[in-house]
């Protein structure tokens, strides 16, 4: 039997990764006429860089998905279908894959025409909505969910319903290890003549350790000669945000307690031998984490196996395992109380003796050797009883294969400390024509979807710069300005409705999904600055993009009725203006159809959401039926040109296609899909996506690989070249539209099946 595990993988330096290792040894050390992992399977791990070359990862990894990369979730399937893997067992752990919680990994399992079976370390008591969809999606596509306590299996059944026949305790594994009668460390000068209190692991604030440190005095004033050995390195992401900051912080403490003398770190991250070795030496091993949602604790697990006396704060996991006699509890950040713990477990030496008995008769079933028969013997369970024919395998309605690689290599081009430069001539930026406020809140949207999407630093760097000049062309009674030379100087007293519109739109979308609190404060300081000029709009545009903005904003602050009152008027003249102009034949706003034209029924659909108004969804759903009748009819995207435009009963103008009419396409089916949840509207987006890369009226891709640019649109005479801001930017919150979307596949494929069985 082979199996194909999914999970990150030494040499990273993660829990999940020495988890993994550990499984495939354990699982190998059962068939002892092996002689490399590699027999036993494969391994695709996860890497947290763009450098798949970041690790040098041993022989037994076959294939590498970057966490942020959606394809390479596809193609990690494709590869373990392929290969000669009886099963697959995938560890969870909502940070170890990418988008939202980690939902990059649906798509992947979805895929899987192999049993699954699915580790889960972590089973959040609150999930949020999305978290509770990835785990109730995992257990559906998994043969079994292994969890590793009795609390976990309580949580999966009564919080997120899964099935109990469905899951599976199997007990975290420890080392099969015994420390040497001549134990190296209790030579280090940390251990030598000291009695240890040790904690081991990755150091973050979450941790506690400084509960044990405001115990020292307590403990060392009877018995001096303790030691509190903090054994392992700073998590990595705490050194990528904050540095050594927590490291330094217990120091500081310690030396204002009086017993830096009695702290002692060891940075590094041990072997199991090591670490066997380590705890064996210590005379108390303490977890002091500071709450009690903690459902699985390797580092606990590893304690009771070696033998250890453990004290610990009373999380999940240690009140189950320390139930068996094997340790003692103390509250969260009760300092005292675990000094008076400490101090008496060192007076009497039998009491520790006992402790340290009960965890090592207790850690012997936890062997990973054991471990790994359960294991193998779910494995073989799930091999013979999946069915092969049960799951349809097909394609998604997005195929991500066909979109290029992401890329803010050309909005950098076009942007400088001031904005985002409107014009370009071929890829390069015209400065001659200056800066819009158009294009700088479409530049916000984008670079705030892109931050949403994978916390991209690139696209951060540059939120500050658009809201910059969005705050530089507000005037003085809450207006906007829409022109500014090169030279920084005012080409208009105030913009058009339209470009008023589209800012109100960015600083909802801001507000929605601040990046920051500074970020959301500031844009709500200019968007309620703005809100005089709502009732003075009149074309329609200018009033759709102000609509989606204003609903956006009260996706935040639902109950701040004077912005719901004031959606409601806006919208109105939306409703008056369709059912004015509609006729038996002519579904739309106006006797003619113009430009940027989904943004109307897109306007109408947010609206509806929000406020719940029928005739609103109702006019949006009817509108959006007739635009795509005339637009989408030839099996490709052919917007209206802006070549004469679309007038009533007149011809239809096919030329000089733009890419805000595709961008407003994309992005209303998407938002139909939201609310209805029909996958035909994901279909139609991926279709009107498409536009972009050739699928349209001359067959030529309009997205440029080179340069990373949009060319401006589609002419009789062919593709004009230019790649200013407005069509890049369409592209790119296109695209990421569509990455989006594609983080739903789990849900729209499964509509889409039954209906083709039905």
């Amino acid at each position: 039997m082979k199996i194909a595990y999914i999970s990150t993988y030494p040499p990273r330096e993660c829990g999940i990764a020495t988890f993994n290792n550990n499984l495939m040894n354990a699982v190998s050390a059962n068939f002892p006429n092996r002689k490399s992992l590699l027999e036993g399977g494969f391994v695709v791990a996860l890497n947290d860089s763009e450098n798949l070359h970041e690790y040098e990862y041993p022989e037994e990894v076959k294939y590498i998905i970057r966490q942020d990369h959606q394809k390479d979730y596809i193609r990690a399937a494709n590869y373990i279908n392929t290969s000669t893997a009886d099963v697959c067992i995938m560890e969870h752990e909502f940070g170890i894959y990418g988008g939202e919680s980690g939902i990059y990994i649906l798509p992947l399992i979805n895929r899987l025409a192999k049993p699954l079976i699915s580790i889960l370390h972590t089973i959040l008591r609150e999930p949020s909505y999305v978290q509770r969809i990835i785990i109730r999606e995992i257990a559906e596509q998994s043969s079994k969910v292994i969890v590793m306590s009795k609390r976990a299996v309580e949580f999966l059944t009564t919080i997120y319903e899964i099935p109990i026949e469905k899951i599976q305790i199997i007990e975290h594994g420890v080392p099969d290890v015994e420390a040497p009668e001549d134990n190296p460390v209790k030579n280090f000068p940390q251990f030598k003549n000291h009695r240890v209190l040790l904690t081991f692991g990755l150091i973050s604030r979450n941790k506690g350790l400084e509960t044990v440190v405001k115990a020292l005095p307590k403990i060392v004033k009877k018995h001096p000669d303790v030691m509190y050995v903090i054994l392992g390195n700073t998590h990595p992401g705490v050194i990528k945000n904050s540095g050594e900051e927590y490291r330094d912080h217990l120091k500081t403490l310690a030396a204002q307690l009086g017993v830096s003398k009695n702290l002692a770190f060891i940075n590094k991250f041990v072997s199991e031998e090591e670490l066997v070795n380590y705890l064996t030496a210590c005379e108390v091993y303490v977890t002091p984490y500071l709450n009690e949602a903690q459902i699985t604790s390797g580092t606990l697990s590893y304690a009771v196996g070696s033998g250890a006396a453990v004290v610990s704060t009373p999380y999940w996991h240690a009140t189950e395992l320390l139930d068996q006699n094997c340790g003692r509890l103390f509250d969260f950040k009760d300092d005292a109380t675990l000094a008076d713990i400490v101090n008496e477990l060192l007076d009497q030496d039998r009491l520790l003796k006992e402790l340290k008995e009960n965890a090592y008769k207790y850690g012997l079933h936890l062997r990973w050797p054991v471990i790994g028969a359960e294991y193998i013997n779910v494995a073989r369970e799930s091999c013979r009883t999946h069915d092969f024919s049960d799951k349809i395998l097909r394609n998604s309605i997005v195929d991500p294969e066909v979109l290029p690689k992401f890329s803010l290599t050309h909005v950098r081009r076009l942007t400088d400390d001031t904005g985002i430069v409107q014009h370009a001539k071929y890829g390069i930026p015209n400065l001659k024509e200056g800066y819009c406020l158009d294009d700088n809140a479409r530049a916000l949207i984008m670079a705030l979807m892109a931050y949403q999407r994978n916390k991209s630093q690139e696209a951060f760097e540059l939120l500050p710069v658009y809201l910059s000049y969005i705050h530089y062309m507000q005037t003085e009674d809450g207006n906007f300005r829409n022109f500014l030379s090169f030279s920084r100087e005012y080409l208009d007293e105030v913009g058009s409705e339209d470009s008023f519109g589209r800012t109100i739109w960015a600083l909802g979308h801001l507000i929605s999904c601040a990046a920051s609190n500074s970020y959301r404060e500031f844009a709500l300081e200019i968007f309620k600055r703005s809100f005089p000029h709502f009732k003075a709009l009149k074309h329609l545009r200018g009033l759709g993009n102000t609509i989606i903005g204003v609903s956006l904003y009260l996706q935040v602050f639902p109950t701040d009725e004077g912005m719901v009152n004031q959606l409601a008027e806006l919208t109105q003249p939306l409703i008056d203006s369709y059912e004015h102009h509609r006729d038996t034949e002519w579904h739309w706003f106006e006797e003619r159809m113009t430009y940027d034209n989904a943004i109307l029924p897109l306007a109408l659909l947010h609206s509806a959401e929000i406020t719940g108004n029928e005739k609103a969804k109702e006019i949006a759903l009817e509108s959006m039926a007739f635009l795509d009748k005339l637009t989408l009819s030839n099996g490709y995207l052919s917007p209206v040109g802006n070549d004469g435009w679309y007038c009533k009963g007149g011809p239809f103008p096919v030329y000089d296609q733009q890419a805000i009419e595709t961008m407003a396409m994309v992005l209303m089916h998407f938002q139909a899909y939201q609310i209805f949840h029909k996958p035909e509207y994901i279909e139609k987006m991926f279709l009107c996506y498409k536009w972009f890369l050739g699928e349209n009226t001359l067959r030529a891709p309009l997205y440029d690989h080179e340069t990373k640019g949009c060319c401006d649109g589609l002419l009789p005479t062919g593709i004009n070249r230019n790649q200013g801001a407005e069509s890049t930017l369409a592209y790119l919150i296109s695209h990421l539209t569509v990455l989006k979307a594609f983080e739903l596949e789990y849900e729209y494929n499964k509509v889409s099946q039954r209906l083709e069985i039905c």
